[in-house]
């Protein structure tokens, strides 16, 4: 079966440079290109039949990131590979987010472009070694894309963040009470306080929802 692909760019030299990459294979077909989301669109409202589709992130009028999203939603059988000069962590973030199946780095050969392409039509994800580490680490400590407003707005003294930094190295209220030179009872009440002000009903969700929130 040969692979009918889709390209989406601003710049035009870009394009032609992927599309020479691409006719190197019998496999693939360019079928079409736009300069931004909104031309690719209206473009796959009369041609449906693609395959895949290769997206710029950075773009005028509608980007590669809204743009994977709104395909996804319409056409969820196309693939996407976002194809960009970028390998910033919120840019991969807010594109698996959106959807996107592979993420790909412009200067890439067109060997390991054929291959990505294959390797995500099969179910993988085409992906560059940079941003598969990149990927990685954002899975371990994700990044907040999201609006700081949306934040939780938590407000602890400097009494209870002691106390819970003292929590978060393990030690029981007593071992606390000694070191802040305060009655075990009143350890008692300030972490009440602490699971109240951050919603949790135990210690390691107090240390997590707290180390969440920079609060510690």
């Amino acid at each position: 079966m040969t692979i009918k692909i889709a390209i989406v760019d601003d710049n035009t030299f870009l394009i032609n440079t992927v599309k020479e990459k691409l006719s190197f294979f019998e496999d693939l077909t360019f079928k079409f290109s736009a300069l931004n989301g909104s031309e690719l669109l209206t473009k796959l409202e009369e041609n449906q039949h693609i395959n895949l589709i290769l997206m710029d992130i950075e773009m005028p009028v509608l980007n590669g990131i809204e743009t994977t999203e709104v395909v996804k939603k319409k056409y969820p059988h196309i693939k996407i590979i976002m194809l960009t000069v970028f390998d910033n962590d919120e840019n991969i973030f807010k594109a698996i987010k959106a959807g996107a199946d592979g993420y790909l780095l412009k200067e890439v050969n067109a060997k390991e472009l054929h291959d990505g392409i294959v390797e995500t039509l099969n179910g993988g994800a085409a992906m560059n070694p940079s941003i598969a580490l990149k990927t990685l680490k954002l899975l371990r400590n994700p990044i907040n894309v999201d609006n700081p407003k949306d934040k939780e707005d938590i407000k602890l003294t400097n009494r209870e963040t002691d106390v819970l930094e003292h929590l978060s190295k393990g030690l029981n209220y007593h071992q606390i009470a000694e070191n802040l030179i305060i009655s075990p009872g009143t350890v008692r009440k300030h972490i009440e306080n602490i699971y109240k002000k951050l919603q949790v009903h135990n210690k390691l969700e107090a240390v997590e929802k707290a180390k969440q929130n920079k609060l510690i």
